[in-house]
């Protein structure tokens, strides 16, 4: 086929790319000696008409966009040779690379450069989205999107190809839909031949993914058909919180457009309108160690102090009184009953309970360690040491509550006050809290690592 010459003016330079029915080929343009790309569909035994289908919807798409990083439709005609039986389509030609290429040859990206990548290919979906009727990919992937030559402090000219699989809303009116994508990119709404804007940002996520991982999706777990790829890619929380809400499984719960998701990338900590101390109180001790990689919070103890002086008289006239009581009921012919066993028994707890809490108010510390495998919270009196709850891991965080002090009745329609606090879950059950009934913390204090907690998860502040 090499030097073979289509519609009086293509002659063949290079077969670039060959798969079932097409194939992909660098051609010179005999009357302007440009360079040209002719994707060639071929008549033969795997053909089947909804490849005729795509490939027309292919050649009317490139005609009506017009973007400097899409190829320009040049050219569609028929083929009949007596070697080959088809039709072409004529694009121009973009001297770059593409990213899949890039990988292979063991090119590596920074977050920054990823970023970069992520906000050009928005700025086109933006720009496909846009159009009357949209323009929907549906089959982004590194091997779709060419990657120019470095030039100073930009990247590189970022260019997406390869609308064969291209859907358009009026395609999709009153037709059978076709199921096109390439697995580990795709959507599970595409699987089931549905493709909305955000189908294609889910893919965009995925290629994201696969550039800071060096491993295909398809390669990496899945947990709830969650792309599980924060353990191998050494990228800041908030971007990595971002690549998920891009391939969140759920329509629903995905980034809804491609606008959207740029504005999320540009500015990833959004601030509520209601107003949180984000700076640490000058008076406090609590130490805060944070990187890209973890965060550990230590809460001292608060050592003796005069406003801790009523809880520690209340508690001891608490316990002499257990202690007179018990002392006493040993002396009643009933003491060696079971009622009496139990009675202390739950007199003895609530007397433990009571010192516990104050003891641990003097000299206890709470340690609550992140990282990007897992979350644990540990307590420390008198140099004894214990997680509760168990460490969980660190995927598994799914919300971040701040509670403020309030008032609450028992059922004895008794008032009784529940401090400020914070808790984040791991799960719907496990939840490890900070604050509550410590003496330990004070409100501005919940604030500020609230914020910090935020920041740091990537995860929204749920204000209860």
């Amino acid at each position: 086929m090499i030097g073979e010459i289509f519609a009086n003016r293509y002659e063949i330079q290079q077969n670039l790319g060959k798969k079932a029915g097409r194939r992909t080929l660098l051609a010179r343009n005999l009357e302007t000696q440009e360079p040209a790309i002719i994707k060639l569909l071929t008549f033969g035994g795997d053909f089947e008409w909804d490849d005729l289908k795509l490939f027309e919807r292919e050649a009317e798409t490139l005609k009506s966009l017009s973007h400097p990083s899409i190829p320009r439709y040049l050219d569609y005609f028929e083929v009949n040779s007596p070697t080959i039986k088809g039709f072409a389509l004529v694009q121009t030609y973009i001297p770059a690379r593409t990213l899949e290429q890039y990988i292979q040859t063991g090119r590596t990206f920074t977050e920054a450069e990823v970023k970069k990548i992520a906000k050009a290919l928005l700025e086109m979906l933006i720009y496909l989205h846009g159009l009357h009727p949209p323009v929907i990919h549906r089959d982004i992937k590194p091997s779709n999107i060419l990657l120019g030559d470095r030039s100073g402090n930009s990247i590189g000219q970022v260019y997406l190809v390869d609308f064969g699989s291209v859907q358009t809303v009026l395609a999709t009116e009153g037709a059978t839909r076709t199921v096109v994508g390439t697995y580990g990119y795709m959507p599970q709404e595409q699987f089931g031949g549905r493709t909305v804007a955000a189908s294609d940002l889910y893919s965009l996520g995925a290629t994201l993914i696969y550039l800071v991982t060096g491993t295909q999706p398809a390669d990496l777990p899945q947990k709830d058909f969650r792309i599980q790829f924060e353990q191998v890619a050494n990228i800041s929380p908030s971007f990595s919180h971002w690549l998920k809400w891009m391939t969140e499984p759920s329509l629903e719960k995905r980034l809804s457009s491609a606008n959207e998701a740029l504005q999320a990338l540009n500015k990833p900590k959004v601030q509520s309108t209601d107003t949180l101390t984000v700076i640490k109180p000058v008076d406090s001790k609590i130490k805060l160690t944070k990187n890209r990689d973890s965060l550990e919070i230590i809460i001292p103890p608060i050592g003796f102090h005069l406003s801790t002086m009523p809880t520690g008289l209340a508690i001891i006239f608490i316990n002499l009184f257990f202690l007179l009581f018990l002392i006493t009921s040993f002396q009643q012919p009933f003491a060696g009953s079971l009622f009496y066993f139990y009675l202390f028994l739950l007199l003895f707890g609530i007397s433990l309970a009571l010192l516990y809490n104050f003891l641990f108010g003097l000299f206890g510390s709470i340690r609550l360690s992140l990282n990007q495998q897992k979350i644990s919270l540990t307590r420390e009196i008198f140099g004894v040491k214990f997680n509760f709850p168990q460490p969980a891991q660190r995927q598994d965080i799914c919300m971040l509550q701040r509670i403020r002090k309030y008032v609450q009745k028992d059922f004895a329609r008794t008032s009784y006050q529940v401090k400020a606090q914070i808790i984040i879950w791991a799960g719907k059950r496990r939840k490890y809290e900070i604050g509550g009934n410590d003496e330990l913390i004070t409100e501005p204090e919940i604030d500020w690592l609230a914020h910090e907690l935020s920041d740091w998860l990537g995860i929204p502040i749920r204000k209860e």
